[in-house]
């Protein structure tokens, strides 16, 4: 058998002097035992694979509004293909494969139905404005776990969590790994899923960035792993070479100016209809806080109702969203 300890002395023996040690973790915010066989990290990455928010994000969307087909990615997808990427460049770096998986699968479980325009659409009409990586580490802090604990995540765990998008940097290098993993990610997945279904063409796609990064999905992946890889070895930070990262940013802004922008892949009247979705629930459960389950409801006392309302309706999935929606607005 082998035991915690056991694990905790191999990762001083076997990872990177800049390595985040289980055993050097700053801990949970409430203390308690440790596992006999995992280490605080391998419990952090069990307790969010276990959470609902986790499940749920098999039924969010990523990019595509009710995409015709089974290959599109989902929230769920997008999140496994983060954690392979990141376990892979941590793994080739010796940093904690533990940490980076648990920061990459619970990066997003914060995110709202409908993808990024759900997310616009809850920060315009929620007083304080909405981010999902916020909401994520208010997922992680509250909503999912024991009442008053959360999940009692380790400190690690959600400052990754937090960073993994905006201008801070995680504190942790393997939380770095992940927030460029995410970027990786979904760039070069979203190509996938545009080719797929022809909004845009191979012939479309920058030259330049064809050229070095490669002209096809894996490579591409291969290509901006090993250029992490090679460009952070022996360093404190993680970093992309400047073509690489010069390049991968040319895709982004092609992706931005003809998929993720496109009024082909989001009809103005698709996304009309997501916004009066978004805005009627949560109008209509600010306006009638009785109407939400119990659990949500008697979060009132503590959050105020507006807080509690955004939750909701950040939680749903985009079918139950739907339902709901149809049920109340009949």
């Amino acid at each position: 058998m082998v035991l915690r300890e056991e694990l905790e002395k191999r990762e001083f023996e076997t990872l990177s002097a800049f390595a985040s040690k289980s055993a050097e973790s700053k801990g949970r915010d409430y203390p308690e035992k440790k596992c006999d066989v995992r280490t605080d990290y391998q419990r952090d990455r069990d307790r969010i694979i276990h959470s609902k928010s986790f499940r749920r994000l098999m039924h969010k969307t990523q990019v595509f509004l009710a995409p015709e087909g089974d290959h599109f990615r989902t929230r769920l997808t997008h999140t496994i293909e983060v954690s392979q990427i990141a376990r892979t460049i941590a793994r080739a770096l010796a940093l904690n494969e533990d940490l980076t998986e648990a920061i990459a699968l619970g990066h997003d479980l914060g995110h709202t139905p409908f993808g990024h325009n759900g997310e616009s659409f809850l920060d315009k009409i929620h007083p304080s404005g909405f981010s999902h990586n916020v909401q994520s580490l208010r997922v992680v802090e509250v909503l999912e776990g024991n009442p008053g604990m959360g999940m009692n995540l380790t400190k690690e765990v959600r400052d990754g969590i937090l960073n993994h998008t905006g201008p801070e940097l995680p504190v942790t290098l393997e939380g770095q790994v992940v927030k460029i993993s995410d970027r990786i990610a979904y760039i070069n997945h979203d190509i996938d899923d545009a080719l797929r279904s022809c909004v845009i063409t191979f012939e479309q796609l920058p030259k330049s960035a064809i050229d070095v990064l490669g002209n096809d999905h894996r490579t591409r992946i291969n290509t901006l792993v090993l250029d992490m890889v090679k460009s952070s070895d022996g360093k404190d930070i993680i970093m992309q070479s400047p073509e690489c990262k010069r390049q991968m940013d040319i895709l982004r802004s092609f992706m931005f100016e003809n998929v993720y922008c496109s009024g082909v892949v989001k009809k103005q009247e698709e996304l009309a209809k997501v916004e009066g979705m978004i805005s009627g629930l949560y109008n209509y459960f600010v306006e009638n806080p009785m109407q939400l389950p119990k659990e949500s409801y008697d979060m009132i006392a503590v959050y105020g109702v507006n807080e509690v309302v955004k939750d909701y309706v950040a939680g749903m999935t985009d079918r139950y969203a739907m339902t709901k929606y149809s049920e109340i607005f009949k």
